[in-house]
């Protein structure tokens, strides 16, 4: 808001205005939040109007479109389809407009998955800027800054994208002139915060264009322009005019450009140049009609990144760790709460819940996902101002959709005429059931899960019974948290997409909870711990059996029982001290992690308590500064759960779970927790592209920065192996990762910064972060083949673990009424093998026509579709978990039978194939087709395999969107 009074709502104000005086002149815009702002709440109906005839000629172009302009880093790729489904949707229903090109030119590294999102929302080319400072060079240099990627290794060329790297100038017109000290080509000079100057005056405007100077101008740009030109190969230089906070007086920068432009044209033969106004699409349209043939780039990403030797941007990967779990949390609800409401809607036309203002929940929910997914969101490179409202939009949204859910619950029920079996529903993160509580546990996956969900209570005398009031197996124990409350921990069984619902009672003589018992260990000075004599105790389940030493209450091996393979197994927490002084080196900051020496172990003594009960044992460790420290900064609670005869235990069995609480650190400190094993790795480690697909990353040595450059992104799972042993990391949000020697992998989990460099204190970008933090990884150990059928499945329970909800039995009703037990268990439940995830299914409420002459005539006449959203359509999505090859069975193209699939919620009456946003028919959709040696042939695109019988192929690694029609009961 305060961006918008200080410039942004002039930059659209301004620019169309101008662009209406001369037809020459062109602009492009980006991120959605900004023009919707301005849309919904500056722009006049003129200015309505002169938008929709701007696009229609091509001189005002939407390029990515999303709402945001997303991080490539540590964004989960559910959650960067979302912000850009967000914006198309808007941008498709308000002006039948499309984009079909990118500009990434912001995140700080490039990822593999993005340029198969791009293709397969349909775009033609795909723009970036920030890669390797050497690597740039090195492919200026070489006229390589251009090529076909192959984002994906299994769908390859069929979801490939012409690339373009922005050369070493970027995405910012030149900011330096040799005849003047002012700011380069920026007329208007800069913003100012929080108002815009009443005189129209901004700080350091450039000297305006007379004839005086037009001709130095010219030479400038002209000089700029050739030294470019010979890092790429065709006769057009893409040179952009702007940068941050740019064209908010648009006129004064308009009527000087036009100046320049025509000068240099009129003096073409002397320049040897000729210039024009551009848009993205211009650009990549007069290099495709080159025809030239391109080199092929394989699945590798551009990450890390560095800007100079010291300059590595990998702290940015851990920064404000809370911020990236609560945005993380807030997806996971979001996912939930969609289907939640979308089964509601089929299956209760009935019900007594205003759709449109549910709809108007899960609508603040999705533009706070969308939103933190910027650049400079959740990747923690904010001022802790604006850091805070994008926790005060998340939270809000986030109990927005908690209240639409138990509404929900509440109305089902209700409807069923039991009015006094609800008497209130909590929408607190847990409940504290005393007496005669219920929990109502929703599985937003499509697959059936045995899990434990884990409720506080204020006694450890509980009984937990089903709907149909039998025992369920429960186990209760003192609380990590606090004194005075227990933890319950439940077992849980839920079909796809649906809910159960579980009673809490006092103890009743015939059925109980577990208790959990603990054991204290001697605090262990380990300065003195004697290396010699070992005293070893295990920790079993029916997968693995953990050991741990007495001498130094660290974890000493685990043994994988169904091969019998034991991997020596300690883990430690280490800080790496960094520099904040400017004059003393490097420093560390928000972006960039610079160490500068090895990271130094934290404890000298480790405290240890085991809880053992039937289902879990929780093995707390406590690490201490020294022996007589009151408090620890480090705490491990390690799970390991055993699962009662009758139960599908499969994945929770082959599950570790780690919980560590971190904090609050001392300044420039970093914390990791490193975990060391015998495997013999040769340092090799593999980390996620958002949760999508795993990138192989070797041990590098540089002369310079060697720790921070192999540092990479964690956003869903990581993972070490030998040649017969995989150990697998999974994460609930993301991480600094990295393997700094043989058979190790250390995480980065919190950092707390504090430095002195103008440009940070300028914009508060101290990360004086004094928070605790308390992330989850969940460990699995096992052969590759192992591994490899449990990891998806599980980094997708850890990603979306059920939806707990908290109510009150009234008094004299202990056992539900028989109505109420039949429909929320024996709904038709929505399951979908265990290689494909139902991605989406949601209401989105767009009013657009999906046939496109229809929608783009009904703008054209100017009768949109106002008033209430359609909640007819349901988006559905469904991705492949697995590469080709990867496993002999799951890696197989599954066929999926939609009309059955989805026949819980009523009668399927049409399916429509989508491209990814939702805004193509696939049909219909003729992408680019770039020359290659591999293919050299000029060709559109099309891949799609549609039968009249709702049944749809799923390859590997392919997302496939579709709208979904029920009839209507």
């Amino acid at each position: 808001q305060e961006s918008m009074h200080a410039y942004a709502a002039n930059v659209y104000t301004t620019v169309i205005e101008e662009l209406m005086k001369g037809k020459q002149r062109k602009f492009i815009a980006v991120e959605q939040e900004f023009f919707r702002l301005w849309w919904d709440m500056v722009a006049t109906d003129t200015q309505k109007q002169q938008v929709h005839q701007l696009l229609q000629e091509g001189r005002l172009e939407f390029v990515i479109g999303g709402q945001v302009m997303h991080d490539e880093a540590v964004t989960l790729i559910d959650d960067q389809i979302l912000q850009l489904t967000e914006g198309h949707g808007f941008l498709y229903e308000t002006f039948g407009f499309r984009p079909q090109f990118s500009w990434h030119v912001d995140p700080f590294g490039a990822s593999a998955t993005t340029p198969t999102l791009f293709a397969l929302a349909g775009f033609n080319a795909h723009l970036i800027s920030r890669i390797d400072y050497d690597l740039k060079a090195d492919m200026q240099k070489n006229k390589k800054l251009q090529f076909v990627w192959q984002g994906s290794p299994s769908l390859s060329e069929r979801q490939e994208i012409f690339t373009h790297v922005m050369d070493q100038y970027s995405y910012c017109t030149p900011s330096q002139l040799p005849f003047s000290n002012r700011s380069g080509f920026f007329w208007n000079g800069f913003a100012t915060f929080p108002d815009p100057p009443k005189d129209g005056i901004y700080p350091n405007m450039s000297l305006p264009v007379t004839d005086a100077n037009i001709h130095l101008y010219a030479q400038t740009m002209v000089a700029n322009i050739k030294e470019r030109a010979v890092w790429f190969r065709t006769g057009e230089v893409l040179w952009p005019w702007g940068c941050d906070k740019q064209f908010f007086n648009a006129s004064i920068q308009y009527s000087n450009m036009d100046l320049l432009v025509d000068y240099i044209n009129k003096h073409s033969a002397e320049f040897g140049v000729t210039v024009q106004y551009a848009t993205v699409s211009d650009y990549f349209q007069a290099v495709y009609s080159r025809n030239l043939t391109w080199e092929i780039r394989k699945s590798e990403d551009f990450l890390p990144y560095s800007t100079e030797p010291f300059q590595a941007w990998t702290g940015f990967y851990t920064s404000r760790s809370t911020l990236k779990g609560i945005a993380r949390r807030a997806s996971s609800l979001l996912y939930a709460g969609e289907s939640f409401f979308t089964q509601y809607v089929q299956k209760h036309p009935e019900g007594s819940i205003c759709k449109c203002k549910a709809l108007k929940q899960l609508q603040s929910l999705r533009w706070a996902v969308s939103e933190v997914q910027h650049h400079d969101g959740i990747t923690g490179t904010e001022s802790p101002k604006v850091k805070d409202m994008y926790m005060n939009n998340l939270m809000y949204g986030m109990l927005n959709v908690k209240k639409l859910m138990a509404s929900i619950i509440f109305d089902i029920n209700t409807a069923k005429k039991n009015g006094d079996v609800y008497s209130s529903v909590y929408t607190k993160d847990s409940g504290k059931p005393d007496v005669d509580q219920y929990v109502v546990v929703y599985n937003p996956l499509a697959w059936n899960i045995t899990t434990f969900v884990m409720v506080s209570v204020s006694n450890d005398e509980m009984s937990v019974y089903d709907e149909l009031g039998h025992s369920v197996p429960a186990q209760v124990q003192s609380s990590v948290e606090s004194q005075s409350t227990y933890d319950l921990y439940i077992l849980v069984e839920i079909s796809g997409l649906s809910y159960r619902k579980y009673s809490i009672k006092p103890l009743d003589g015939k059925q109980f909870a577990f208790i959990g018992s603990s054991v204290k260990y001697k605090r262990r000075d380990l300065t003195r711990a004697d290396q010699q004599s070992q005293q070893l105790f295990p920790v079993v389940n029916d997968c693995y059996q953990i050991v741990f030493d007495q001498n130094t209450n660290l974890m000493h091996s685990i043994t994988e029982r169904e091969t019998n393979q034991t991997v020596q197994f300690t883990q430690e927490f280490l800080e790496y001290h960094v520099n904040g002084d400017t004059k003393k080196g490097p420093i560390s900051d928000n972006y960039l992690f610079a160490p500068n020496a090895s990271a130094v172990p934290v404890s000298k003594a480790v405290g240890l308590e085991v809880m053992s009960g039937d289902l879990m044992t929780e093995i707390r460790q406590y690490f201490y500064s020294n022996v007589t420290s009151q408090d620890y900064i480090y705490a491990v609670y390690t799970r390991l759960y055993s699962v009662p005869e009758g139960y599908d235990g499969k994945l929770l069995c082959h599950r570790i779970e780690q919980e560590y609480s971190v904090g609050p650190l001392e300044f420039n400190r970093e914390a990791v927790l490193r975990t060391s094993t015998n495997l013999n790795t040769a340092q090799l480690l593999y980390t996620d592209n958002n949760g999508y697909q795993m990138q192989k990353r070797p041990f590098k040595a540089y002369v310079n920065n060697t720790v921070a450059r192999n540092y990479y992104p964690m956003v869903q799972a990581a993972y070490i192996e030998d040649d017969s042993t995989r150990l697998m990391l999974l994460a609930e949000r993301a991480h600094g990762v990295s393997s700094q020697g043989n058979g190790q992998v250390e995480v980065m989990l919190h950092r707390r910064l504090w430095n002195d460099l103008q440009w940070n204190l300028n914009n508060d970008l101290t990360l004086n972060d004094s928070s605790v933090v308390r992330p989850t990884i969940w460990l699995i150990l096992g052969t590759k083949a192992v591994t490899n059928t449990l990891y998806r499945t599980s980094g997708l329970a850890l990603e979306h673990r059920p939806v707990v909800m908290f109510g009150a039995l009234s008094g004299d009703k202990p056992k539900l009424p028989r109505r109420l037990q039949q429909n929320s268990v024996h709904d038709l439940p929505v399951t979908v093998p265990p290689n494909l995830h139902l991605q989406t299914l949601s209401i989105p409420g767009w009013r657009y026509s999906s046939n496109h002459a229809e929608q783009v005539h009904s703008i054209h006449m100017g009768n949109q579709k106002q008033g209430d959203a359609d909640f007819s359509r349901v988006l559905l999505r469904i991705r492949h978990l697995y590469e080709v090859g990867e496993d002999p069975v799951l890696s197989q193209p599954v066929m999926v039978d939609l009309k059955s699939l989805l026949k819980g919620l009523g009668s399927v009456m049409a399916v429509e194939e989508r491209s990814l946003t939702g805004t193509w028919d696939v049909n219909t959709l003729e992408q680019w087709k770039w020359k290659t040696a591999q293919y050299p042939g000029k060709r559109f695109f099309n891949s799609t395999e549609t039968s009249e019988d709702f049944t749809v192929t799923i390859h590997p690694k392919e997302i496939k969107t579709f709208f979904v029609y029920f009839q209507v009961q």
